[in-house]
């Protein structure tokens, strides 16, 4: 009995040792080189790994870096231009500075713009509730208020204003990687060019219903009339589907599509006054035409008046008397 199992723990032992040089040989023989400059890049990486890039973590983004023949397509949202300039610079490669980005929510359905058509009382989440129904508002596009975006966000940038119901971003913590868009069932939230000084103009409604209906279910709703289209003098806003859109490349954030707009559908952010609408210009004075003077009339030459015929006298001539001698 006790040789039986001796002979058992040594032919294991002996099985195990071959085998496991049989797959050290293995491994030996079919190793994939790596790259070594993958974990150079990887170390420059925040580390994140948000996924904000388009893969799955900073190493899978490492590698695709190093694999490319330029950086054109990589960024890194989280670290921004100084890291891609630190993984250039690794890479031996150039990289052209991209304008830093940040979220931002496109719906100003607060609780005295939107008011509650009913009452949801499942569970809270905007995916569940987008799934359920058309939302606890008339508005069937707006912000639905359960918070993914907030669940969503590793840096801790989202917020939800008890007062209005609608998340709040900081723009200081916010990296702009895109996860809190990803989770907006509704694609309320969208990815914006931060501007300079931190300042933007955007339409703050994604309502694409027509302008008296989407004007009922929320009082600061775009109603899609085009007058800030018309008032932007750099082609930058584009109504289409009864939508107003601010292209961000094209604005100059000259604001005068924010006088325009007749609901307060358009935002401007952290600009130090707000837009003043000009006067408008006064009404030039009318002319008074004078009229020219009329040509002095020629007078008409006076009718001759009929000359009375002359009646002939006969003067008698009386002879000359002859003087007497």
């Amino acid at each position: 009995m006790t040789t039986t199992i001796i002979w058992t723990i040594a032919i294991i032992t002996i099985l195990g040792v071959v085998l496991a040089v049989v797959l050290y040989l293995v491994a030996k023989k079919f190793k994939v080189e790596e790259d070594p400059r993958i974990d150079e890049v990887e170390k420059v990486m925040p580390g994140a790994n948000c996924g904000g890039c388009g893969f799955a973590g900073c190493r899978a983004f490492a590698q695709s870096c190093v694999e490319a023949m330029n950086l054109d397509s990589n960024y890194c949202p989280v670290g921004g231009n100084d890291v891609m300039k630190k993984v250039a610079a690794v890479l031996g490669l150039e990289v052209k500075e991209k304008a830093p980005m940040v979220a931002v929510v496109r719906c100003n359905g607060t609780c005295a713009n939107r008011p509650k058509t009913n009452e949801y009382d499942g569970y809270q989440s905007c995916k569940v509730k987008a799934a359920l129904y058309s939302g606890d508002t008339g508005c069937f596009y707006g912000c639905l208020g359960c918070g993914d975006c907030v669940a969503a966000c590793q840096f801790g940038a989202i917020s939800m204003d008890p007062e209005t119901g609608l998340p709040v971003v900081d723009e200081e913590k916010c990296t702009a990687c895109g996860a809190c868009v990803k989770a907006c069932p509704r694609r309320v939230i969208e990815l914006r060019n931060k501007g300079p000084k931190g300042r933007r103009v955007f339409v703050s409604c994604v309502n694409m219903e027509k302008g008296a209906v989407a004007r009922k279910s929320c009082k600061v709703a775009c109603i899609g009339c085009g007058k800030c289209e018309k008032a932007c003098p750099f082609g930058a806003i584009k109504v289409e589907h009864n939508l107003a859109y601010i292209d961000f490349e094209k604005c100059r954030l000259c604001r005068k599509c924010v006088v325009e707009c007749p609901t307060g559908a358009i935002h401007d952010v952290n600009f130090p006054t707000p837009p003043v609408k000009p006067a408008p210009k006064p009404a030039a004075p009318a002319q008074t035409v004078t009229p020219a003077p009329k040509p002095a009339e020629t007078a008409a030459p006076a009718a001759e008046k009929p000359v009375a015929p002359v009646k002939e006298t006969e003067h008698k001539v009386e002879p000359e008397k002859k003087s007497e001698e």
